[in-house]
């Protein structure tokens, strides 16, 4: 672990796993501590990683203003920790809700981006929320399953508001229900820091025209990979979200939900390593 100090005074931690120099790595959530990542199914076989416990989470402290929980004020925190590892440009990689943090930080600080990784993002600094309508369409997709017909009721229920969250429904947000799965979920609550994540998103957070705007100018490589099974963003939305970039690819990984490296460690290892082994637009 290697810790540091955010403009405010607040000490971060980010854990460093793997050789080389690091993949700076952005947890979802939202504010869930980065110990769910691991190592991104071996990824740390290919490239360093820098996992980041946003301020509030995990074996970073907790800050003394609880506003700066929210989405562009931790961009701050995400610059001191590409000084703290003395990075001119990064590689940064980011997950489900941590990708609108990447964004707002690629559309802050451009100049400072080398490749960007958006693995199964929800795009809510593009104005591109996941709706219910969408987590229902792919529902269906794992109806021959033996547990749908038990979750699949609770799940609904959530979704039009007459449920509350139930853990019946969790084999919806992994691609292959298992023990490794289900031993990943149990973990959510006690690493996640809920009122940090209900600020994450609070108004003022997002501004969806002038993100769009600087985010078509940006003309580093992007990767946007979704799960072909995933609710949320199913892969229509992650293309949507693609078209924003003028340099980006969108990656479906067969059979995936909203954590692939659990899925097929092998094909996301190769489909991410790949990427950030690629070409450059200018020789660095």
């Amino acid at each position: 672990m290697s810790t540091f100090t955010a403009p405010d005074g607040t000490e971060l931690a980010c854990h460093l796993r793997g050789e080389g120099e690091p993949v700076v790595v952005l947890p979802g959530g939202p504010m869930r501590a980065s110990a769910y990542l691991g190592d991104l199914g071996g990824l740390s076989a290919h490239r360093g990683l820098a996992l980041l416990d946003l301020r509030g989470t995990g074996d970073s402290a907790t800050p003394a203003d609880p506003a700066t929980y929210r989405c562009d004020r931790l961009v701050d925190d995400v610059e001191a920790l590409r000084i703290h590892l003395g990075l001119e440009r990064m590689d940064l990689l980011a997950h489900s809700a941590g990708g609108s943090l990447a964004m707002l930080y690629a559309a802050r600080h451009p100049e400072r981006i080398r490749r960007l990784a958006l693995i199964t993002v929800i795009p809510w600094a593009l104005g591109m929320p996941v709706t219910a309508e969408d987590r229902l369409a792919a529902a269906p997709l794992r109806k021959d399953e033996p547990w749908f017909a038990e979750a699949f009721p609770a799940f609904e229920a959530s979704l039009n508001g007459t449920g509350d969250y139930d853990p019946v429904y969790a084999p919806f947000f992994y691609g292959r229900w298992d023990e490794t799965a289900a031993a990943h979920d149990a973990r959510g609550d006690e690493e996640t820091n809920d009122e940090a994540g209900d600020a994450y998103g609070s108004a003022g957070a997002y501004d969806p025209p002038a993100t769009r705007a600087a985010l078509a100018r940006l003309d580093r490589p992007v990767l946007v990979l979704a799960g072909e099974r995933d609710n949320g963003p199913r892969p229509e939305l992650a293309r949507r979200n693609a078209d924003v970039f003028p340099n980006a690819e969108l990656a479906v990984q067969p059979g995936a939900g909203h954590y692939p490296w659990l899925d097929d460690p092998e094909w996301f290892v190769r489909r991410v390593a790949a990427f950030l082994e690629g070409p450059l637009p200018s020789a660095e």
